[in-house]
């Protein structure tokens, strides 16, 4: 793709930005995704139960969804580029000084709060921004600013699988730490948002984008004054819920059936490799096939998968299989809530409409890992929370099913 103008005299490839998002995206999943190979040396170290433990990571989760809708309000008013850089040395900051853990609360307040903080920062800017820079490829680029989540995952399982077998736990903070610093601060120099009215050499918006009587973006508070818009945020609520669970105890499943910490680490992998994938090629469906018909397959796939879950727990070729098929869905919807947003609100105001959205998934963080451990610790099985997953994904079934686009917003 060719070299586009972002200033007078200032040019910059448009790829640029879709590096930048791959690399902060793979920082965040670092940070987030790969949490369930802790749970069995904290235990081991410090004897706390396994909703103690998740209490953290649904604490990062939580502050971490929490702060994506001021970041990308921020983001649109002082441009992503800050915002990434402040938030990559927050999360470094954080992520190092949960290896000095002797306490929960010292856990909770560097991994949960400051690294959950630093990462929300450094997530959304970067979504908000790559779109812009595609407008003739939304969906996909939106994917591949998100593709990281997924590959932050695969590459921590077996890392820190590895690195706790050696040389112990803290070794992955700190180690961890300063690399997931220097990426997302790296990353923060390749965005920049293009000028109003750009688009790439060649291309040309539809006749009905560039009629003055088409419809025009909305704003970020007529977009919060549609019913579309909390039903959307509903839905990736209960959506998130079950992957995050999941994510949060995929690997203390897998050891409690009997599988090796190895063997566990790998699903947490398959399951990450699969949730990377997904956001490019989930991306490229969209822009061919629109957003409904795709939810509801990977939806519905998604309410079996998480029933054959427990079941399967003890066969690791059929744990990393069915992993890889939830994670797959589940990282379509990091695709698929964001084009949804761009094509019943448009561009303009994005940053601030999808990082309220994505609050969503901060409450689905704090919820889903932390009630998963304690329905593991009330019933000493993981059955009962891989159920409740199953029927919050039918809640997001039902919801699509319901859900139309807004009305248009006609220029005047």
């Amino acid at each position: 793709m060719g070299e586009t103008e972002i200033l007078p005299q200032v040019k910059m490839p448009r790829w640029l930005p879709l590096l930048g998002g791959i690399v902060s995206s793979t920082t965040c999943g670092l940070l987030l995704y790969a949490w369930s190979v802790f749970i069995k040396p904290l235990n081991a170290s410090f004897g706390w139960n396994r909703a103690e433990i998740a209490l953290a990571y649904a604490i990062c989760l939580l502050i971490f969804g929490s702060m994506t809708y001021p970041a990308g309000r921020l983001s649109d008013r002082y441009g992503p580029r800050k915002i990434v850089f402040i938030g990559g040395f927050i999360l470094g900051l954080g992520f190092f000084m949960a290896g000095y853990a002797e306490t929960k609360g010292w856990l909770y307040l560097t991994y949960g709060v400051i690294a959950g903080f630093g990462g929300g920062l450094v997530y959304l800017p970067p979504i908000a921004t790559a779109p812009k820079w595609w407008p003739d490829r939304r969906a996909l680029a939106a994917g591949c600013a998100v593709v990281g989540l997924g590959l932050g995952s695969f590459i921590m399982g077996p890392i820190a699988t590895a690195i706790i077998e050696s040389i112990g736990w803290r070794f992955v903070f700190w180690y961890v730490g300063i690399a997931m610093g220097i990426m997302a601060i790296l990353s923060s120099f390749t965005l920049a948002t293009p000028p109003r009215g750009w688009h790439p050499k060649g291309w040309t918006a539809s006749a009905l984008a560039s009629d003055p009587k088409a419809s025009a973006d909305y704003t970020y508070k007529e977009a919060v004054r549609s019913r579309q818009f909390w039903l959307l945020y509903l839905s990736f609520f209960c959506a998130a819920f079950s992957g995050l669970m999941v994510i949060g105890h995929i690997a203390g499943h897998g050891r409690d059936a009997g599988l090796t910490a190895m063997q566990a680490g790998w699903a947490v992998s398959t399951l990450a490799a699969s949730n990377s994938i997904t956001r490019i090629l989930t991306g490229l469906l969209v822009d061919r096939l629109g957003t409904r018909a795709i939810f509801f397959v990977y939806f519905v796939i998604q309410v079996f998968a998480m029933l054959l879950l427990y079941p399967l727990g003890s066969i690791y070729w059929a744990l990393w299989l069915v992993s890889a098929v939830i994670g797959w869905n589940y990282g379509g919807l990091f695709t698929l809530y964001p084009s949804t947003c761009l094509s019943y609100y448009g561009a303009t105001a994005v940053g601030s409409i999808y990082g309220l959205m994505f609050t969503a998934f901060g409450l689905a963080g704090f919820a889903g890992p932390y009630i998963g451990g304690f329905l593991k610790d009330v019933t000493g099985t993981y059955s009962i929370p891989f159920i409740v997953g199953s029927c919050t994904v039918g809640v997001s079934i039902a919801i699509m099913a319901l859900i139309t686009p807004p009305r248009k917003k006609m220029r005047i």
